[in-house]
């Protein structure tokens, strides 16, 4: 049977940038993915955002991994030739009522130690966005967006530079915890861990009962995207948001670095953990957030776009929680790294770092 120090179960950004984290330790690490590669999930089914940090509770994890994430990140893409660019980000304000959700937003933000946030005009909208409607907004210019699948590539080829046994298609299908480990039992193999990471993401609360671990539910909650037609993708020139809502930020614009922009995403509670497609909303639906933002839309502007599925860690009523990162109270040998929705792609390299640091303290 194989002997590692560390398993991660769950190749999406964050399992591989706990395993990419603990390599770098010296750490003998394995990556069980139950998909036929890396990052097939949630990692490269969203809006592929590098936020800010403005929106979270002060003290969250949620609000320090996306602002110590999101600096690591634009460093990392730096480094790694990741595409990326730091294109700015509008929150917007169409009457008086919402201006005082606005600044509430900024003075969160700034607690935080997000920079650069001001409040700003019509004129400068304008100038930065001239389709957009708005009387007011908050600025962000630090917030930006990166292309999700090459960061997952470039993590993954990390990880096997560092001798990281990568997986695919490697579902965890039972376990046993023992003297000397976790003996985790795939299809086609035996592996005996002395620690295990479980950044199953929508599977996170399954595989947790599977290694005797805490109990807890993930809450799939699909989110659908519209696209612009190409003949309207200039009318958006980065990232325009609405006030944030009960479960999200809001229909959206992302001009993507592809070039073309999606409207989304939706929030919608679901049964499913694979449902991308069943029932979706028609792009009629769509029509009325995207002329919020862009009043010259017409329907015949809007076609169907992808879809994601967030790893939520409360039900539809419920409004907030926050990551679940943490050594279990259960299972000794096992680190909780679950509820990773948004903002984790931002937040990636950060957990990593912090999962990787809990792993070091079971294995001291």
């Amino acid at each position: 049977m194989e002997q590692i120090d560390t398993a991660v179960i769950g190749a999406g950004v964050v399992g591989l940038a706990t395993a990419w984290s603990l390599a770098q330790r010296g750490r003998s690490v394995c990556v069980l993915e139950r998909e036929p590669r890396p990052g097939m999930g949630t990692s490269t089914h969203n809006s592929q955002v590098i936020h800010g940090g403005m929106y979270y509770p002060a003290g969250s994890l949620k609000a320090r991994h996306c602002v110590n994430g999101a600096r690591m990140l634009y460093e990392f893409c730096a480094t790694y030739n990741v595409p990326h660019a730091r294109c700015g980000k509008l929150i917007v304000a169409h009457d008086d009522s919402e201006v005082e959700a606005l600044e509430a937003i900024r003075v969160r933000g700034e607690g935080n130690g997000v920079e650069g946030l001001r409040m700003v005009d019509a004129s400068f909208i304008r100038t930065r966005e001239p389709h957009v409607a708005a009387k007011t907004a908050l600025f962000s210019p630090n917030t930006g967006i990166l292309e999700a699948e090459a960061l997952v590539r470039t993590l993954a080829r990390l990880c096997t530079e560092r001798d990281v046994a990568l997986l695919p298609g490697s579902p965890l299908i039972g376990a046993d915890s023992g003297r000397d480990g976790v003996e985790l039992r795939t299809r086609a193999e035996s592996i005996l861990a002395r620690t295990v990471v479980n950044a199953a993401g929508l599977y996170a609360d399954e595989v947790s009962a599977m290694l005797g671990g805490q109990t807890f539910r993930i809450y799939p909650c699909r989110g659908e995207y519209v696209e612009l037609v190409p003949s309207k993708r200039g009318l958006v020139n980065g990232l325009v948001y609405p006030l944030p809502h009960t479960h999200g930020l809001g229909v959206h614009l992302t001009k993507t670095i592809a070039g073309n922009v999606t409207l989304g995403p939706t929030v919608c509670y679901q049964n499913r953990k694979d449902d991308y497609e069943d029932n979706r909303f028609p792009v009629e639906a769509f029509l009325e957030p995207a002329q919020a933002l862009l009043p010259e839309l017409r329907l015949e502007d809007l076609r169907l776009g992808g879809s994601g599925i967030r790893a939520k860690l409360h039900p539809a009523d419920q409004s907030f929680s926050d990551f679940l990162i943490t050594r279990d109270g259960k299972n000794p040998r096992l680190v909780q790294a679950a509820g990773i929705e948004s903002p984790g792609l931002t937040s990636c390299l950060s957990i990593g770092e912090h999962v990787a640091g809990l792993v070091d303290e079971i294995l001291a």
